[in-house]
């Protein structure tokens, strides 16, 4: 597999098979949209927790944006698509057993929604002792002793478990042809008219069955996995599948100048086809994980783009960053929250006032983690429009109508608090020592 791997760094991409997003825009749309939209189906990858931003149940119910949630925002924009073009594009969540319940509780609020919403739940998997190549679990329960001992095997899952739930022969029955795919805390990933009437206009024989958004790589992006052409066909390569030997050059920025997004558009039918010939062929990642009580176990995982050597004609379409919007953490969330993007229709887009289209460099630490934790420390979100970088370290809080510009680096030593006071600009500063405001 290494040698493999190892050939992988002489192949580079077709430049055909990545096509810029300019070039499939400048196709223009077809004077009845809602007919290229009436073959699509919208999937959101559910399957996480918000353990990581220190928060219970699924990721998807924490709220990003005015006490909207990822899922209200996901909801918002598919019932604004099928309001505006007098459609029917419904929305299918893939939980997995950590979400699965809460997330169907929590869907009956969207009762009166122009959207249909349905859900499918992803396998589960016995984690694996990493010394006797064991199951941890010794039962099929998920109580007790045996909850640590089962995981989500991956976003590869899908198409598993789509098939198998009924619901891929039930869209396709519905005259449905098309997948969007992405992972629900992606707030750029919106469906985009361009690319789905790419998929739907071409002709019946060379009709592209699978389409990777890809998009320019930053020095924040380099984990991401990559796009490589091997064997004649598109693969995702990710970096859990590189030799030690190569990680360096696979993080290059000059040699892979792309990564994958994860935002997928898959034949329905393909998918069927693949499933029904057992011929869907996933790299397995060996995931080595350390639970709660020590125990070092092996979790066994696919990639759902992995798959694209699997289908016909894929292509990888260069998209502009702002279709790659990742809240992962309260940096991220700092981000989203603030006056660099309005929120209309469920969907976020740059600020024009914001005078270039890359977003801030923000690291915040770890007093910060926390959701719960992180509002306190804001008694509102600062003015960002012109801010470069910002880097935030210890006891810090901000106060009301607070601007930052440039570069700003606040660091309270241990054992000190900086209070950056209301109305406060910081321009190209460093903050350091201690400052307190005090209630008088």
């Amino acid at each position: 597999m290494n040698q493999i791997l190892s050939q992988l760094f002489n192949f580079y991409y077709l430049r055909q098979e990545i096509q810029p997003y300019d070039k499939i825009a400048a196709r223009g749309l077809p004077d009845k949209v809602a007919n290229s939209l009436n073959k699509l189906v919208v999937v959101k990858l559910n399957g996480g927790l918000g353990t990581s931003m220190g928060c219970k149940g699924p990721k998807s119910l924490i709220s990003v944006r005015n006490e909207n949630t990822f899922l209200d925002l996901t909801v918002q924009q598919i019932e604004h698509l099928n309001k505006t073009y007098n459609t029917d594009v419904p929305l299918v969540l893939m939980n997995s057993f950590n979400t699965d319940e809460e997330t169907k509780k929590i869907l009956q609020k969207y009762t009166h929604h122009r959207v249909k919403i349905h859900t499918f739940s992803q396998s589960r998997y016995p984690r694996i002792n990493k010394e006797s190549l064991l199951p941890v679990s010794t039962t099929l329960s998920m109580t007790g002793q045996n909850s640590d001992g089962w995981y989500p095997p991956g976003h590869g899952d899908i198409y598993a478990s789509f098939y198998n739930s009924g619901l891929l022969d039930q869209l396709i029955a519905q005259g449905k042809e098309y997948i969007f795919v992405s992972n629900i805390d992606n707030l750029g990933a919106t469906v985009d008219l361009h690319i789905l009437h790419h998929l739907v206009s071409q002709p019946n024989g060379k009709r592209c069955e699978f389409i990777m958004e890809v998009t320019d790589k930053t020095r924040a992006d380099v984990k991401g996995g990559t796009l490589i052409q091997y064997e004649g066909k598109l693969r995702l390569l990710e970096i859990a599948q590189v030799p030690k030997a190569h990680v360096d050059e696979f993080k290059s920025v000059s040699k892979f100048k792309i990564f994958n997004t994860n935002n997928l558009w898959i034949s329905l039918a393909a998918i069927k086809r693949l499933q029904e010939q057992n011929a869907m062929d996933m790299e397995i990642i060996v995931n080595p994980k350390t639970l709660d009580g020590g125990q070092n176990v092996i979790q066994l995982e696919t990639a759902v783009g992995a798959a694209i050597k699997c289908f016909d004609n894929a292509l990888g379409i260069n998209v502009p960053r702002s279709r790659f919007l990742p809240v992962k953490t309260t940096s991220d969330l700092l981000l989203v929250m603030s006056n660099l993007y309005s929120l209309e229709a469920g969907s976020l887009t740059m600020s024009p006032k914001r005078e270039f289209p890359t977003t801030p460099h923000v690291k915040l630490g770890s007093s910060f983690t926390k959701v719960q934790e992180y509002l306190t420390r804001f008694e509102s979100i600062p003015d960002m429009l012109e801010l470069d970088h910002l880097t935030v370290s210890g006891d810090v809080t901000f106060g009301k109508n607070v601007s930052l510009k440039g570069t700003v680096i606040i660091i309270a030593n241990h054992g000190d608090r900086i209070d950056i006071p209301a109305g406060s600009m910081l321009e190209n500063k460093i903050v350091s020592g201690n400052l307190r405001i005090l209630d008088h």
